[in-house]
């Protein structure tokens, strides 16, 4: 029982709808529907004329969004990656709010078959759309070791990536690594237990996840998808999970402020106009929440307004 509330919980449900200032003919798009937490709460405050578009890259997180809310004439629903959000047409009117929550989901994190988890052994997978692109157990396949050590360092900060790659690369050989069993044994024995309370593959696990997804690469094209077609006076309300997300959405937010750009060392870099403005500083969950839901502790909440 305790898992299935688990699931459910959306992480800063009230902070993140509200940095929205939904308005009941609003048009809101929810890019990382999950399994609808805040899109109920965004639909909650639309009267009959509002919309609300929905977008996942999981194709069980549309299905899901399909059976609770197909037949409301208010909802349009997009199985695609929240990236390409200005390739839908539904978004061409305009939008007057986006919401992301980042990251890997509760449900892909319980589903064992998905493969995001050393926690239960599984096929080596980590796709948020397991119909598209390659596996984890694939790139670690057709990798060299500099690449495995580069990605491992750059999304994970592991400080054993190079070890971990070597012992990657010799252990295929032998046999493809293929389980999340085998890939969080293996790195085990190469760092062993060295952070109290963390098993040594979170770092390897997260980064390789990343990888995969092309998250970073994702969230810089959806930003700037999201900005072109924001309303003026149009919010965005992003909730990350770790530091190089909340940094790529941060420099974002800081890089369309309007503010001059450059070293101390350097001259001046004459600032573009300014497009978004900050609405306040980064929030985190409360006490409250991090009781209720212990997955919400690394989150990180930004919001910012379209500029005319």
């Amino acid at each position: 029982m305790a898992e299935q509330v688990l699931r459910h919980i959306p992480v800063m449900l009230g902070e993140a709808v509200e940095g929205l200032v939904v308005r009941a003919g609003g048009r809101y798009l929810d890019g990382t529907f999950g399994r609808g937490g805040h899109a109920r709460a965004v639909l909650s405050r639309l009267g009959p004329d509002g919309q609300l578009l929905l977008m996942d890259r999981d194709p069980t997180a549309i299905a899901t969004a399909q059976a609770e809310f197909g037949a409301d004439p208010r909802v349009s629903i997009r199985h695609a990656n929240f990236s390409s959000l200005a390739e839908w047409d539904e978004t061409a009117a305009g939008l007057d709010g986006v919401l992301l929550d980042l990251g890997v989901s509760s449900p892909q994190l319980d589903e064992a078959a998905r493969g995001f988890s050393f926690m239960a052994d599984a096929s080596l997978d980590m796709r948020m759309d397991p119909t598209q692109g390659e596996s984890a157990a694939d790139f670690l396949a057709r990798a060299d070791e500099r690449e495995i050590a580069d990605v491992l360092w750059t999304y994970g900060e592991e400080r054993f990536s190079r070890k971990i790659a070597r012992a990657i690369v010799e252990r295929r050989t032998e046999q493809p690594i293929t389980r999340t069993g085998d890939l969080a044994a293996l790195i085990e024995r190469v760092v062993g237990r060295r952070e109290p309370g963390k098993h040594p593959a979170t770092r390897s696990f997260q980064a390789l996840r990343i990888q995969v997804n092309g998250e970073l690469d994702s969230l810089k094209r959806g930003l700037d998808s999201a900005l072109d077609r924001l309303n003026v006076g149009g919010r965005l309300s992003i909730i990350s999970f770790h530091s190089l997300e909340d940094r790529v959405v941060k420099l974002f937010i800081r890089d369309h402020s309007g503010r001059v750009q450059g070293s101390r060392r350097g001259p001046p870099v004459a600032a573009a106009p300014a497009r978004l403005a900050a609405v306040g500083k980064a929030q985190f969950p409360s006490e409250a929440e991090l009781a209720a839901n212990p997955r919400a502790r690394s989150a990180v909440l930004r919001v910012a307004e379209k500029l005319a």
